[in-house]
């Protein structure tokens, strides 16, 4: 499985930016999708995760009711819609992947197995 994020960039305060993170390789279906990030001199910290058949989605506590996860099984892409963004929320961007999770899991952040290459979002003005 490989895995490309693209939809970074810069956006003002409170815009909105799309992520995805398009697999290929193996059918995506049978993975937990999560997204990371991680801001100059600051440690990588888990943004959110999407279980196999999306019926879990979790978010860390700063991005929640701002972020939302979803993916399309069928065009193997995973997504972090991010709405209302903050400059603390820029940082480069991963999407990662783990197989053999229960349909409804979400694996520990450590759990993950193949990662992309990461995306820069910029929330400035």
């Amino acid at each position: 499985l490989q895995l490309v994020e693209s939809g970074g960039g810069l956006v003002q305060p409170g815009g909105s930016l799309r992520l995805s993170c398009k697999a290929s390789g193996r059918q995506l279906r049978y993975y937990a999708i999560g997204w990371f990030r991680q801001a100059p001199g600051k440690e990588r910290e888990g943004v959110s995760c999407i279980s196999p058949n999306s019926g879990t989605t979790n978010y860390r506590d700063s991005v929640e009711g701002r972020f939302t996860s979803s993916r399309d099984n069928d065009k193997n892409t995973a997504y972090l819609q991010m709405d209302s963004l903050e400059p603390d929320d820029t940082a480069v961007y991963f999407c990662a992947a783990v197989f053999g999770v229960l349909p409804r899991d979400c694996p520990d952040n450590d759990d993950y197995e193949v990662w992309g290459q990461g995306t820069q979002v910029t929330v400035s003005s």
